[in-house]
Parts: C-alpha cells; sequence; structure tokens
C-alpha cells in the first residue's frame, strides 16, 4: 500500500512529479495501480461535479467493445454498484464479487456485459475530495482470475483523495476570452435518434465536437461521451420521475482554457428525437464548477457570487447579515485560494463572461 501512494504522489507537481495533463495523469495513474493490483483493464473518468456526468474517460484496450453499453447500463438499468451510489457512500469503493456475496451473477451488468467480454470482477472507486466527486476509476479483471479481495478495495480507498485532489486541481482552471479562441457565437445543435445515431448538426455543433474528439483523441463521428452521458441521463429522466429540474446538464473544460456546457431534451413528435446543445458556458455554469474545484466554503461561494453586483464591503456585511471584518476574512480567503489579489481581478476572470 506505502509503495503505490508514493507511486500516486509522485504524479503531483507540487512534489516535484512531472508536469501532465489530465489524460496523461490518469493513464499514469492506471499504470501506478497496475504494479500493486493485477487488472486487464481500466478507465479513469473526469465528471461534472455536480451531475456526476462523464466530461471525458481514459479507457483501456479491451474496452471499447463494452465501454457503450455499459454507459447504458449505468443510465437504463438497475444494477450494483452504481456510480452516484458509491459518490454518495461512506467507503466509495466496492467490488461486484464482494457486494453481490460472491455471485456476480446476481448483475445483469455482468451477465448480460462483463462476463460475455471475458471478465470476472469489476471494482469501482468514485474519487472523492473534501465531499465532492471528481471522477470514477472502474478495474475489470479476467474471468480466469481470483476476484477482487476486500484487501485490494481498502488499497484503492487509500489512494482516492490522492487522485481526486490532482483531478480537482485540473478542473481550477480560469475560463479564457472566447474571442481569443474563434469560437463560435451560435449555439451547437446536434439532433440524435433515441438510439443515438446522430440526424444533423449545425456548424457550431461541429466546431464543439471537433474540441471534445481532440481532448478525448477520438476518430471523428464518435460519439463523445459527455454526449452520450446526457442523451442517456436525459432518456432515463423521460420515465415518469416528478418534476425536479433535469440533471442532463454537464460544464467541461475543452482545453485551452475554454469551457463548454452540454444540455440535452428530448423533441417532441412522432420519431423521438434528442437535441443537445453545445454553448460556450456562461458565467454562472463556470463559476459553480470552479468554487468547488478552489475548495471554496458556502459562505465563500455566496460572497463570491455577490462580488459582480458591485456592492461595497458595508454592503456585502448588510446583505449576508456579518460584520465588514469578517467579510473581509472571506475576501482574503477566497484570493488565496483562486489565486488573484482583488476583487476586480476575481470578477474579471470569474464573473465576466
Amino acid at each position: 500500500m506505502n509503495k503505490m501512494m508514493r507511486s500516486i504522489q509522485q504524479l503531483d507537481p507540487a512534489r516535484g512529479g512531472p508536469f501532465l495533463n489530465s489524460q496523461q495523469y490518469r493513464e499514469a495513474v492506471i499504470a501506478a495501480l497496475r504494479f500493486s493490483i493485477p487488472f486487464a483493464a481500466a478507465c479513469c473518468t473526469t465528471v461534472d461535479p455536480h451531475t456526476l456526468l462523464t466530461t471525458g474517460a481514459v479507457t483501456e484496450q479491451g474496452l471499447e467493445a463494452v465501454h457503450s453499453v455499459l454507459f447504458e447500463y449505468e443510465y437504463l438499468h438497475e444494477d450494483y454498484m452504481k456510480y452516484e451510489t458509491l459518490a454518495a457512500a461512506a467507503i466509495p469503493v466496492a467490488s461486484l464479487s464482494l457486494i453481490t456475496g460472491g455471485q456476480p451473477q446476481k448483475s445483469e451488468r455482468y451477465r448480460k456485459v462483463l462476463q460475455p467480454a471475458g471478465f470476472g470482477d469489476e471494482l469501482r472507486a468514485a474519487l472523492r475530495a473534501g465531499g465532492v466527486c471528481w471522477g470514477f476509476l472502474t478495474l475489470f479483471r479476467p474471468l480466469d482470475h481470483p476476484p477482487f479481495q476486500e484487501q485490494e478495495c481498502a488499497v484503492i480507498a487509500s489512494v482516492v483523495p490522492l487522485i481526486a485532489e490532482r483531478l480537482r486541481g485540473y478542473a481550477s482552471v480560469f475560463p479564457a476570452s472566447g474571442a481569443d479562441r474563434g469560437e463560435p457565437e451560435d449555439n451547437g445543435i446536434l439532433v440524435l435518434s433515441d438510439r443515438l445515431v446522430p440526424q444533423s448538426a449545425n456548424a457550431a455543433a461541429h466546431y464543439w465536437l471537433k474540441q471534445i474528439w481532440g481532448l478525448e483523441h477520438l476518430e471523428d463521428r464518435t460519439l463523445p461521451g459527455p454526449v452520450r452521458a446526457v442523451c442517456l441521463r436525459v432518456l432515463a429522466e423521460s420515465h415518469p420521475s416528478g418534476t425536479a429540474p433535469s440533471a442532463a446538464r454537464i460544464c467541461l473544460q475543452t482545453g485551452d482554457g475554454a469551457y463548454l456546457t452540454l444540455t440535452a431534451s428530448l423533441l417532441g413528435g412522432p420519431q423521438r428525437l434528442l437535441a443537445v446543445s453545445l454553448v460556450s458556458a456562461r458565467s454562472a455554469d463556470v463559476f459553480r464548477l470552479l468554487a468547488d474545484a478552489f475548495a471554496l466554503t458556502e459562505r465563500e461561494k455566496q460572497l463570491a457570487g455577490m462580488l459582480a453586483l458591485g456592492l461595497s464591503t458595508k454592503e456585502l456585511a448588510e446583505s449576508l447579515h456579518i460584520s465588514a471584518y469578517t467579510v473581509q476574512d472571506h475576501l482574503k480567503s477566497i484570493f488565496v485560494k483562486t489565486g488573484v489579489s482583488s476583487r476586480r481581478e476575481l470578477i474579471s476572470r470569474l464573473l465576466s463572461r
């Protein structure tokens, strides 16, 4: 366990590790884990912490045939070890063999997807830091190997906070100006069938899809994970589930400081089509993501969100029913966490889109 933890720690630039992008880091994490725990294939996914929908995955060879099917089982079927359940669990790590009492065949996912693909067990971990989930790790073991043991789950649980903290760090990148990158002014619109087959798309959608393809190193015309995720979420929501607002929404980074918001909805009519909107993220979406990435407290989030109103310290104090000295203390903490030195700089970088 100590060896694995040291290996993960050495990937952090703050500890003298190499400067890797998010995808390279997750690839290195998988390689480091394999030295201590045997597995046949792995997937490490980043997520929007507010909807837990994927913003991009590092997937090893051997999973291509089942990856899209596993997506469907996650959103459209009830089964063991759902990612959302793990994200809220006291111990965010579980294996299919252990959770089913050594009878993984109880799981439809196992019977219809994992076993036919040659996998005998699956270990899942919610990558959570400070109560916020930044991604998921999934390890697969072959049919002819012993299932994952409790000790192996404990080893993964010990390094989850380290991995999650690093993913949180990747999310704390201030957005750059869209004008500098030639982003389209129009909303991107992608229309798909309920089997997720693209039907049509405008030029802006093609622009954003190209950014996501480049980010995940996907071939053109491959439906990216984030698009698949919002579509499956809205299909799952189409079943009667009350009047709660849709969670078919993702805010993600596309590289070079760009932030993109994806939303999906069902279109009316006999064909049951889906519409996905891809648009440069607005300030509210970016602020919501960065506030968690910078680990702002609830009071700091509230105060930072009010700065764009141009209120004085006294007015902020009166609005929040706290003293002016407390406002100043909160502002100092916000500046330290976000790496800025003034209200003007914070508003310009965080709230001005």
